[in-house]
């Protein structure tokens, strides 16, 4: 962790930078189980997928790290996401999620440059405007949650992807981002 705020814990995590500023995590933490868990055209495993993919994109360890081990938990595999970031073209994705991760990654690089086109190629896919739209604000979620870890020095994730047990993806798979937000105790 960068020391950028010194009321902050020595390799303080997401929980303590929520623990120390509480008050606006509630509706927070209820967008993030209403957008990423809720029906949706557009799968857990596939909002899962988008928030590592933005979240590598922004080179947002923390994030990247928590979301790889989501998008596991839900039937995505690493090494997917990993050739995602290498080679976008050649990336073992389903088809139909190529425009939606393109317009992703434009959204996230280039924002002001997005086109009609852009949103054609997602609809010629076969997703609807809700499925682009819930993909867009799984992209500004995780843009807004990776500015949030960096601003306040938080970098490294705690867990490493490639010893997480089939328990701790159950319990991912199990719980809501307002059970974890309880657990911290910045939920009731």
């Amino acid at each position: 962790m960068k020391k950028l705020f010194p009321s902050l814990p020595d390799n303080a995590g997401l929980s303590e930078v929520f623990q120390a500023f509480p008050d606006t995590i509630k509706p927070l933490l209820e967008y993030h189980d209403a957008l990423l868990r809720s029906d949706s055209p557009l799968s857990v495993a596939q909002r899962e997928l988008i928030a590592a993919y933005v979240s590598g994109l922004n080179a947002c360890a923390f994030c990247f790290g928590a979301h790889v081990i989501m998008a596991r938990a839900f039937g995505v595999s690493p090494k997917t996401i990993d050739a995602l970031l290498d080679d976008p073209a050649t990336a073992p994705v389903d088809p139909e999620m190529r425009p939606v991760l393109a317009y992703v990654a434009k959204l996230t690089t280039t924002p002001a440059t997005m086109t009609e086109a852009d949103a054609r190629a997602v609809y010629d896919a076969g997703w609807s405007e809700r499925a682009l739209f819930d993909a867009i604000q799984t992209c500004a979620l995780f843009n807004f949650m990776n500015r949030i870890l960096e601003g306040t020095g938080v970098t490294g994730y705690p867990i490493d992807p490639d010893a997480i047990t089939e328990d701790d993806l159950t319990a991912r798979r199990t719980g809501t981002y307002g059970d974890w937000g309880r657990k911290i105790g910045v939920l009731d």
